[in-house]
């Protein structure tokens, strides 16, 4: 047999040993085939499967995926902080950690301005730190007990405390009563080293009593009348201011019209209205402040950089004096020099100053920013709720600790007058630390009354996280951990 006969036998046989795949007669219809039989359907009548278009994304020629890691972009880090911000719970945490922050900062200042006065009055090194731990003691106290009280009980209690308030202002003006401190008559003597200041609960008493009245005109729809919206209001805050001229305390008497305002401008009042009030206070301070050579002295150290020769603006002067020398960091905790007796008042109005030398611009931005922090989330709860009261409460004691706060730091800073105030839950002062952080407390009650931050909290809750960790958890073979 020739060779290529032989070949082409080879090749016929070595085809017939190759195993052909079975054909399968399709399904009846409505009858799926198993996997199996399917795959072999398919490998049989030759079908392919459809290939994918190739785009330009993943897997197309020349083309790169863009990553997305951990660390992200400014956009990136900004989106996180915006979805953080508007979690239910975060007004709630800024609230709480800020006041916090500021009040332990503040006692750690206090103590260090306070020691070479102390020692000077032949007292000890810890006589201010002590009673200011007191005080911050009680009013920590007061700040849970607020917070933990219904927004209802907190409507209860306006009209007490403003007649409480009212009550001890007055006896403040009885001879043999009342007691005078730096020139103002508006101190009341309670036995041993303690005293108390009664305009300062007037803050929270008109806050209180105001949110109540303008709450309940509103849902009657009465606030579109413009004397339903200052009667009987703006009455009861000129009594309260009056009450608190007759002492002297200025300062006090301008927190107390920046809370008014901020009723007013929270209720709606018409621009012309606004106006009218806000040009009548303006025309008062200007004469009360003629009148007094002590207010028109005050007045003139606006931006001074020294002392006049005759001893003018001694105070003003120090305490910028204090500011520059602090430089970046400070000169360290308890190295201040001004408060070695050249700057008056080192602990109670002028802290900010001895915070500035001791711990420099950080120290003082770091409590700038949570003021900021503590002012923002007030203003997002009183923006976000529904409750009348709780718009006008919150927005009243916002209201109150910025106002006070910008207007101690911009006296310190020689933009404002010196006007005598505290800063808020920083500087020394019992009588003004326990009505702001009650203050202070009514707003994380407000916080923690919003819809969602109770859904938040519920499920914070012990046995609510134990029952809704148990149903997420699978269960493992025995000794797996």
């Amino acid at each position: 047999m020739p060779a290529d006969e032989r070949f082409a036998v080879r090749r016929d046989r070595a085809r017939a040993s190759v195993p052909r795949p079975l054909a399968v007669a399709p399904a009846p219809s409505g009858v799926p085939l198993p996997d199996g039989l399917a795959l072999r359907g398919r490998l049989a009548t030759g079908a392919r499967r459809p290939e994918t278009p190739r785009g330009p994304g993943r897997g197309a020629p020349g083309s790169r995926t863009p990553r997305t890691g951990r660390g992200g972009g400014p956009r990136r880090t900004y989106e996180r902080a915006r979805r953080a911000w508007d979690r239910p719970l975060t007004a709630y945490y800024v609230i709480l950690g800020s006041s916090l922050l500021i009040t332990v900062l503040g006692l750690v200042m206090v103590y260090s301005a306070s020691m070479i006065k102390a020692l000077d009055i032949s007292k000890p090194s810890t006589y201010f730190f002590g009673k200011q731990f007191l005080a911050a003691v009680i009013g920590g106290a007061l700040m849970l007990v607020a917070a933990r009280m219904p927004v209802k009980l907190h409507r209860a209690l306006a009209y007490p405390i403003l007649m409480v308030t009212v009550f001890l202002m007055v006896l403040v003006q009885v001879p043999g009563i009342g007691m005078s401190v730096n020139g103002n008559q508006n101190w009341l003597y309670l036995g041993g080293p303690f005293q108390l200041q009664p305009s300062e609960f007037g803050k929270l008493a008109l806050i209180l009593w105001g949110a109540d009245l303008l709450a309940r005109k509103q849902d009657k729809r009465l606030l579109t009348q413009w004397k339903h919206m200052l009667v009987p209001l703006v009455p009861v805050a000129f009594m309260l201011l009056g009450l608190i001229m007759l002492g002297g305390d200025m300062g006090t008497a301008i927190i107390l019209t920046a809370i008014l305002f901020g009723l007013l401008w929270l209720a709606g009042a018409p621009t012309r209205l606004f106006a009218g009030v806000l040009g009548a206070a303006a025309a008062i301070a200007f004469l009360l402040i003629r009148t007094s050579p002590n207010r028109m002295s005050r007045l003139a150290c606006m931006g001074v950089s020294e002392p006049d020769p005759e001893g003018g603006c001694w105070q003003a002067a120090h305490g910028i004096y204090a500011l520059a020398s602090g430089g970046w960091f400070g000169s360290g905790l308890g190295a201040s020099v001004e408060k070695w007796g050249q700057l008056p008042e080192p602990h109670t109005d002028f802290i900010f100053a001895i915070t500035g030398e001791e711990l420099g611009l950080a120290g003082t931005l770091s409590v700038l920013a949570l003021f900021a922090a503590l002012g923002y989330a007030g203003i997002r709860v009183a923006g976000r709720t529904e409750d009348p009261f709780v718009r006008f409460a919150a927005g009243g004691v916002t209201t109150w600790i910025t106002a006070q706060a910008v207007i101690n730091i911009g006296a310190v800073l020689g933009l404002l007058p010196i006007a005598g105030v505290p800063l808020p839950l920083f500087s020394y002062g019992g009588s003004a630390l326990l009505p702001t952080m009650f203050a202070v407390g009514l707003m994380i009650a407000f916080a923690r009354e919003d819809p969602a931050a109770k859904a938040a909290l519920a499920m914070r809750k012990p046995g609510v996280r134990w029952k809704t960790m148990r149903r997420r958890v699978k269960k493992r073979p025995s000794g797996e951990r």
